[in-house]
């Protein structure tokens, strides 16, 4: 009887030294990402880039949970709503949030994040609009506006590298091609989600309103209604999304809007909730 006790008192002791022994990913961690199919997608390269999983070979920005094949640290992925990411952070190991939404929840994407895209990321931030629309004058001069030396130097000015302009060749923010006369007086609705696009779009208003337009930015807080509303004609143009989400939205929900410029990209990051590193994922 007392070597039977012996040996399970060794044995519990093994099992417990093991236990504390063992990395923090055996027990598993909980990363939550963006529930819309291009986000998610993306959310998950960014994870794989990092070594953090293994992703079926080829899946690209289709990647959704199920093709993820090798999971070395037994990371469960949770889909939430992108905008209520930053406010269900704390109830995650991690979370993986799209800037805007981090920018308006108080982080700052390069400081606080983990792991970041790079500036290189081909998720740019698009200027939409319904088909058939995109030579609109009033629509060009939205286009010029945005794709200005003033909104780049604003983009690299107030966010430190958050937000990176993807415009190439900046101009004055006029399109010569257009007669501003014509449209003084006009006004350009645009639908957005607060940061950056709405201050972004603040320093487009300027420009336009040197020629007499009024810009009339409309902020939105999900990425649904920006869309619907400017494929039923009720609003002009949206600025808030990457031309991947606007091809999966149209092809989902029958819309039909077109691109007419890449004005910046938001790069994904990688933020602690419960986790204060990322310990648990070597």
């Amino acid at each position: 009887m007392k070597k039977l006790l012996t040996v399970l008192l060794v044995l519990a002791l093994t099992v417990s030294l093991f236990a504390a022994c063992s990395p923090k990913s055996a027990k598993g961690v909980t990363i939550a990402v963006p529930n819309d199919a291009t986000n998610e997608a993306r959310a998950l390269l960014l994870l794989e880039a990092n070594g953090f999983l293994k992703l079926k070979e080829g899946v690209g920005i289709e990647a959704t949970k199920l093709d993820i094949v090798e999971n070395p640290h037994n990371i469960t992925i949770e889909e939430i709503e992108a905008p209520q990411l930053p406010s269900l952070l704390k109830d995650f190991d991690y979370a993986v949030i799209n800037s805007n939404y981090a920018l308006e929840a108080g982080l700052h994407p390069v400081k606080d994040s983990f792991v970041i895209e790079g500036a290189e990321s081909p998720y740019a931030n698009i200027l939409a609009v319904k088909a058939g629309n995109e030579n609109e004058p009033k629509l060009l001069a939205l286009k010029a506006a945005l794709e200005s030396q003033q909104v780049a130097d604003f983009i690299s000015a107030t966010y430190d590298g958050a937000v990176v302009s993807t415009v190439t060749a900046p101009t004055d923010g006029y399109d010569p091609s257009i007669d501003y006369d014509a449209l003084s007086g006009v006004t350009i609705t645009v639908a957005a989600t607060p940061v950056p696009h709405a201050e972004v779009l603040a320093v487009a208003k300027e420009i336009l309103a040197a020629k007499g337009i009024t810009l009339d930015i409309r902020e939105f807080t999900d990425y649904v209604q920006p869309n619907n509303v400017v494929d039923s004609g009720e609003i002009d143009a949206n600025y808030f999304q990457h031309l991947p989400y606007l091809e999966d939205f149209n092809a989902k929900n029958g819309t039909n809007l077109v691109s007419i410029s890449a004005i910046h990209v938001e790069p994904l990051g990688l933020y602690g909730g419960k986790q204060t590193d990322t310990d648990a994922l070597k």
